[in-house]
Formats: structure tokens, sequence, C-alpha cells
């Protein structure tokens, strides 16, 4: 089960890649974490949302999602590639984390990669009905029971399956030089992270009071509940990324795009009324 709120690239994958594997991802707004539980059923495996989710960046409620599910036997996976060093899930319950090393943790843009991070304190065995991969015979693995496999180095079946078979069968390995480079950009994360925050503070408020703006999308600067749950969940900063909407619809966004001189444009997203996704509208983003 996910939030709606994600990135379309990862929205797309979810509900249509997915479902043609037999994998149905259902989705729900993450403003009340509720939703969670009131969707979920004895199929449900998973919670997934974005701490920092593109375009509204309104921080997920980590701690509230985390709490509902652990109880049932459903691990909370966050993606907190928006909010390195700023956000620490696993101190909010999250089971696991996922990143986009492509973005701030290699900061250069010179390789493609991801990873997973296990925090080693979730309870895969305690509902094994609700995590059968990892509770019964594997057969790709001679039989291994994970769990089973894994006591002596602790509750850690997730990442070492992960490991041992699906990375092993599916290849989505990262080469050792992209390794090398992301190891790089690592090492200047705390820095860039800060200064990234302070500049995106300050673009966030001088857009908030520009002529041609009608909304900016950014937690420095949020209210009501997305401000408490940045507060709550972001420390030292609010991250670099943010969006915001220009007066005069999807043409004026194009022209805005189209006219960029001093930042070198990589990317762009239209975020639109018809899309699936509930969470898209007219934007127009930029790279910082």
């Amino acid at each position: 089960m996910s939030a709606n709120n994600l990135l379309e690239l990862f929205y797309n994958q979810f509900k249509n890649v997915m479902s043609d594997m037999g994998i149905d991802v259902r989705f729900v707004d993450p403003a009340d974490p509720q939703n969670f539980a009131n969707a979920t059923d004895d199929k449900t495996r998973a919670y997934y949302g974005e701490v920092l989710p593109n375009p509204s960046f309104e921080v997920f409620p980590i701690s509230e999602v985390a709490e509902l599910g652990r109880p049932l036997g459903i691990p909370l996976i966050v993606d907190n590639t928006a909010a390195p060093v700023i956000c620490k899930p696993f101190d909010h319950g999250a089971a696991i984390i996922i990143h986009s090393t492509t973005k701030f943790i290699g900061g250069h843009g010179t390789s493609i990669g991801g990873i997973i991070v296990d925090s080693g304190n979730f309870d895969w065995e305690l509902f094994p009905d609700r995590q059968p991969a990892l509770n019964t015979p594997d057969a790709s693995y001679g039989g291994a029971i994970w769990t089973e496999a894994v006591k002596p180095l602790g509750p850690i079946a997730y990442i070492l399956k992960a490991r041992t078979t699906i990375l092993r069968d599916m290849g989505a390995a990262m080469s050792p030089f992209n390794a090398f480079m992301f190891i790089q950009g690592l090492e200047t994360l705390n820095l860039r992270i800060r200064e990234h925050s302070s500049n995106g503070q300050k673009v966030a408020e001088f857009l908030q009071n520009h002529p041609m703006v009608e909304r900016v999308s950014y937690p420095g600067i949020a209210t009501g509940q997305p401000k408490e749950r940045a507060e709550k969940y972001l420390s030292g900063g609010n991250g670099g990324l943010q969006g915001f909407e220009i007066k005069g619809g999807i043409e004026a966004g194009k022209k805005f795009i189209n006219s960029l001189e001093l930042l070198y444009h990589v990317a762009k997203y239209w975020r639109c009324k018809k899309s699936s996704n509930p969470s898209w509208k007219y934007y127009a983003q930029s790279a910082q």
C-alpha cells in the first residue's frame, strides 16, 4: 500500500508495471494516516511513502503510519531521496529506507543508482502469514527460510533475501565505478544539504512574494498540519526542492521553462489535472 502523492515515475511503476507482475498497490491519501489502516487487508505486505513527495513537498507522517503497521506485521518503507541528513526515518519507526543515489547522495549527475537500507529493527518472523516470502522455504536458495537463517545476525531477513536472491536474479546491481562516484558525493552530503536548505528557504520566500506566482510548495513556508509535520520530522533544514504555480496556467509555465537562461534545465515535469495521479496539478519545476 502506498501514499498517493508520489513522483509520477514511481506512481506509474506501482500502478502499471507492478500490476503486470500480479502485485496490487493500493493508493491512499497520507494526509490522514488512518487511511492506511482503513485500506489494509490480509494481503497487505508493506506501507510505502516518500518523506518529501514531489510535487506537494508535504512531509509524510512517518511515525503515525509506522505505528499502525507494526502491530499487524506490516513494515513501513520510505523513500528519503529528497531529505537525506535532515530526516532520519529510522528514528521515527520506519523499517526500510530507500534512496535514489543519483540525486543528493551523488550530487554530481555522473551516475545512476539506488540503495536499500534495512534498519534491522523489524521482526519479520513475528507474523509469518503476513510475510510468507521470508518465513517459508525459498526454493531458489536451497530451501532456506530467511528468518531462521539470519538469527545469528539479527532480524535482517529482508535485506539478506534482497541481496542473495532478488539482486542476484534480477540484476539490479550498481556498477563498481558508479558506487565509487557515489561515495565521493557522500563525503560532502552534510555540507551540500545544509546549503541546499538555506538556499531553498530563500528562494521559497522570494517566490512566495512574487506577483506572478500563485502558490509555492516548500516545507519551510508551510502552514497548518504540513508545517507541524515538517517541524517534527525535518531537522537542520527543509531541503532544496520545491514547486511553484505560475499565474497563467500551463502556457505561462511553458514560457517560463523555455525562457530559462541562468539554470541548466535537466528535466521538467508538467503536472496535469487530467493525470490519474490525484496530486498532480499545473506545475513548472526546475533543477536548482
